[in-house]
Parts: structure tokens; sequence; C-alpha cells
């Protein structure tokens, strides 16, 4: 994505204003294109998010455009996929280093990394989940998936906890399960579109116990009551996820439960769609129909905030993702350093670093009148 150049009509208001409102401007700026992007592409989310408080929207509307953009980036390079995913670990580099691609996506995320303090090792292994794709890299048993599933969704999970001021091992490890649920429901409503483009995620040991060949069956790649079983499995997979993760939405703020909680229900529903259409993923692509989205909004905003916290002892996580935890709750993140940036930058940086102290004290608060 190229950078937004400001219409020429408003070049001689900008001239007048200072350099922070400047750099306030090009935020709001960078954060509607990010809205722009989501609105093409992933507009599950984008619904979802709504019910988000706006501390928390903004920064993950960034979040997900920079995905979504790193995402993109790697599939529409049909030359040397690689070499893409090279190019986002520079970008990301540069984010780190204050000094981000002057696109929308990655000047945003750069903002939400200081605003936050993300550990660099979450969108690192985002990148490397990319890398895998970029290899062709498949997977033998669903254990082998929940990897894959850990480094391309439970990152964002994670993230995203980042994002809400919950970063205990618990909650965190919650999020890591509703990611990589989404992320085995999104593979379970693109089986064909996925081997049209020569790619499998199917676990192969599920195919072969279901007596598919899975070099042979990629080659032609058709429904049958074979696949329908394995994608059968595969729900049932996301499902448990879906539920381990419904014990940490207790975790979130108040304020946040309902937007973390529509994303479950409306994702979920995307493998409730698919098994209502047969397990067919192959002839065809699940939707969700938009009055059932709505209905789904109504009730993850009417019970969402009410969801109690897990009584017992928390769930152990997924193997996949401990190392995920263990970078999201570290005690000291990464964060940029204000003193290396330009002058009006750094004032920018200042502010955002105070905004991030008040949402340390706001997510304080919250736990004092959750608990």
């Amino acid at each position: 994505m190229s950078a937004i150049a400001p219409p020429p009509s408003r070049l001689s208001d900008r001239v007048a204003q200072t350099p922070e409102a400047l750099a306030r401007a090009l935020a709001d700026e960078d954060l509607e294109a990010c809205r722009e992007q989501l609105r093409d592409g992933s507009r599950t989310f984008l619904a979802a998010s709504k019910l988000l408080p706006r501390r928390v929207r903004d920064s993950a509307c960034a979040l997900y455009a920079f995905c979504r953009s790193a995402d993109d980036a790697v599939d529409l390079d049909t030359v040397d996929e690689l070499a893409a995913v090279g190019r986002l670990r520079t970008r990301l580099a540069r984010m780190y280093a204050g000094d981000p691609m002057p696109t929308p996506a990655d000047r945003a995320m750069a903002r939400v990394v200081v605003r936050h303090g993300l550990p660099r090792e979450l969108p690192e292994a985002l990148l490397d989940g990319f890398e895998w794709d970029a290899r062709g890299r498949r997977y033998e048993t669903i254990e082998d998936l929940y990897d894959y599933g850990a480094r391309v969704a439970g990152t964002v999970g994670a993230m995203m906890a980042v994002l809400m001021g919950r970063t205990s091992a618990e909650a965190v490890a919650r999020a890591c399960d509703l990611g990589v649920a989404m992320q085995l429901s999104n593979i379970a409503r693109d089986v064909g579109e996925d081997a049209r483009r020569g790619r499998i995620y199917l676990p192969l040991a599920w195919l072969r116990e279901a007596g598919v060949d899975p070099d042979a069956w990629l080659a032609n790649p058709v429904f049958d009551a074979r696949i329908a079983k394995v994608v059968r499995r595969l729900l049932n997979a996301a499902d448990a996820l879906y539920l381990r993760a419904e014990a940490g939405i207790g975790l979130l703020p108040p304020t946040c439960r309902p937007g973390i909680q529509a994303a479950r229900v409306l994702y979920a529903e995307i493998g409730h769609e698919v098994a209502r259409r047969g397990c067919d993923s192959v002839s065809q692509r699940a939707v969700v129909p938009r009055r059932r989205k709505a209905v789904l909004l109504l009730q993850a905003l009417a019970t969402g905030a009410l969801a109690p916290r897990p009584s017992g002892e928390a769930l152990p996580a997924l193997d996949a993702v401990r190392y995920l935890v263990q970078a999201a709750t570290r005690a000291d993140p990464y964060a940029p350093s204000v003193e290396a940036l330009p002058g009006s930058e750094r004032t920018v940086r200042v502010i955002e670093l105070l905004e991030r102290q008040a949402m340390r004290a706001q997510a304080q608060r919250d736990r004092t009148v959750v608990s």
C-alpha cells in the first residue's frame, strides 16, 4: 500500500498547524485508511470491533490492518514469497526502530508498538507463520496445525490481550485459544480455495485415516464423505478451543468483553455455517448471512459484559502457544527509544507514552472493579 498524500485543498491549512497537530492529523488519516482496508477484507473483525471501547478499537484496527497488509504482501507475490517475508521483517524492524515505512498500516502499527509496549516476539512469530506458508509447509497432526495456528492467529490473540491491558498468563492463554480457534474455522471454510492454490492445511494423518491420499486429492480436489469427515473433525477441534476461550472473557475489562465475545461467536458461526452445508467447503464457500451476524452482535452486546470470571483451576496453555504467553507476560516489554526520534515525532511519542501510562492506570482500576 502506498502512502496516502493529503488532499491538495487541505495543504494550505496544514502549513499553519503545529508539528504536533500535523502529526495527530496524519495519525487520524492513517487510522481511517486502516479501517477502509478492513472494510474490504476483514469485515467479520470490523463488525466485532465496533463493540470495543475506542481506546482499544483504534489500536486493534491498526493491528489488524498491518496483519492484513502483511498477509496480502506474501499472498500476492507470485514470484518469490520468501523474499516478500524478508521485506516484511525489514518493515517490522523499522517499526521497532521508530522509523516505519511511509504507509498508513506501518505508521499506525508503529504507534501501537509504542502505546502498548508490544513485545516484538509477537509480530515476529506472525511473520514466522507467513514464512511457513511461503515454504508450502504441511501439517501431519492436529498438534502440528496448532503450531501453525499459534503463529498466524494465536499471535493476534496475544497482541489483543496486550492492547486490552490483560497480560496474566491465563488471560493471554485464553486469547491465544481464541486466535487458534478462529484459524481452524478459516481453514475449514477455505479447504477448496486453498487446494486450488496448491495448499493443504487439513492434518495429513486425518486424511489418510479417512482413506484420502493427500497428494492425489490435491491434484484433483473434490468433495466427498471422506473430506466431510475430516472437516467435521477440524470443526470439533475449533469448537473445543472456542469453549476454552470463553473461560477467558470474564478476565477482560468489562468494556472489552462484548467485542471479544462478538469475535468469538462470529468466527465460530463460520464453522457452524460450514457444518450446515454438509461440511462441503470444497465446491462452495460458507458465508454467514448479514442478518445472522446482526443477531449475534446484539447477543454479544447484551451478554458479553456480564461474563463471569473463571472459577477453579486455570486451564493449561496449549503447548503451541506457551512461548507467546511468556512473551506477552514479560514485565518490561520492548519499546523504541524516544530519544532516537526527530523533534516533532519525539513530542508525539511522549504523548503516546503518557497515554499508555493512563491506559495502564485504567486497566488497574478495571481489575479493582472486577475483583
